[in-house]
């Protein structure tokens, strides 16, 4: 990969740029990929299912709500999209085991850390359109992040 988010800004002034609110905890600063979004709040259950099967360099986004209550993203739900092939995570919300996370090579952006789990109540959404951060996400679409921030496409963009 050798693409930066500002040059795909300069290339392709239509993206739509995330708030900058998100912070890096994976050991992957730099990912991108098509979209598989879930809505959720404070329930991971879905977010863990989706880890468990093939990624083919996806990018799960994560409308968590921006709740700062729980975690939705821990070490061995981490660890479980790495062997599936996953490219990364953009949560809306927080994640736990940072020290761990950070030695995956899986890309995360997340608005914070949080040492609880979350209550596995069999909720949540997959395949929903979900909009937070000032950006709207539909399945499909693509994500580019780095330490510069997070961009949705609505197609993968190719630089000239």
């Amino acid at each position: 990969m050798t693409w930066t988010t500002p040059d795909l800004c300069d290339q392709f002034p239509d993206v739509q740029v995330a708030e900058p609110v998100f912070r890096s905890f994976g050991g992957q600063p730099r990912f991108a990929g098509p979209a598989v979004t879930v809505k959720c709040l404070n329930d991971n259950s879905r977010v863990r299912e989706l880890a468990m099967t093939p990624g083919e360099g996806r990018v799960i986004v994560v409308d968590g709500g921006g709740s700062l209550r729980r975690a939705l993203l821990g070490d061995l739900i981490a660890g479980n999209a790495v062997k599936n092939g996953w490219s990364g995570f953009v949560i809306f919300g927080c994640v736990r085991d940072v020290e761990v996370l950070a030695t995956l090579p899986l890309g995360v952006q997340a608005l914070a850390s949080h040492p609880m789990k979350t209550d596995r109540r069999d909720l949540g959404e997959v395949d929903v359109p979900v909009s937070f951060a000032g950006v709207s996400v539909t399945p499909g679409d693509w994500i580019y992040a780095d330490a510069n921030g997070v961009l949705v496409a609505n197609a993968e963009l190719h630089e000239a």
